[in-house]
């Protein structure tokens, strides 16, 4: 989606919608979009929990354990708010997944989605060294960063789209 111009107060206004009316009143009101608002920090701190065992076990060799059991609870999360985002999508699109309004978003996802669990797969298969399986686990989260970034922009999108039209 792209800001196609900015309105007299300063704000920019999008160049489509991303809610219509309607979808934005499902938005509002189904418990799915507190679901994922509650959901989407608590990831982002097992992320930034996990992201910093894993560095430690990089830098000391130390606590391969802590870093192998929080890649495996942030892949469980990622995978609880991706069902449950599609739930969201659903009650609030139609459709639960590659809805346009964020269509690319949930491309992404699935990328993430595969690192993450190439990762688990490799450590259930014991596949790679723990040094290997802890770089798996940095692109998966270089790509959950990216992801998180789509989403965050797309927040601001739609926030930008309310103010414009208050």
């Amino acid at each position: 989606m792209t800001i196609a111009s900015t309105n007299t107060t300063g704000a920019q206004s999008l160049g489509r919608r991303l809610y219509s009316d309607a979808e934005r009143a499902r938005r509002d009101a189904t418990k799915w979009t507190l679901v994922q608002g509650l959901l989407a920090p608590f990831q982002f701190v097992v992320f930034l929990i996990s992201l910093v065992l894993v560095i430690r076990y990089l830098v000391t060799g130390v606590g391969y354990e802590a870093a192998t059991l929080s890649i495996v609870i942030k892949t469980a999360v990622l995978l609880l708010i991706m069902v449950t985002g599609a739930i969201w999508e659903k009650v609030v699109f139609g459709q639960y997944l590659f809805a346009p309004a964020f269509f690319w978003e949930d491309v992404f996802s699935f990328a993430v989605i595969a690192l993450h669990l190439l990762y688990v797969f490799a450590l259930l298969a014991d596949a790679f060294t723990p040094v290997d399986l802890m770089y798996i686990a940095l692109a998966a989260y270089a790509a959950y960063v990216i992801n998180a970034a789509q989403f965050v922009w797309k927040l601001r999108l739609a926030r930008l789209d309310a103010e414009a039209r208050l």
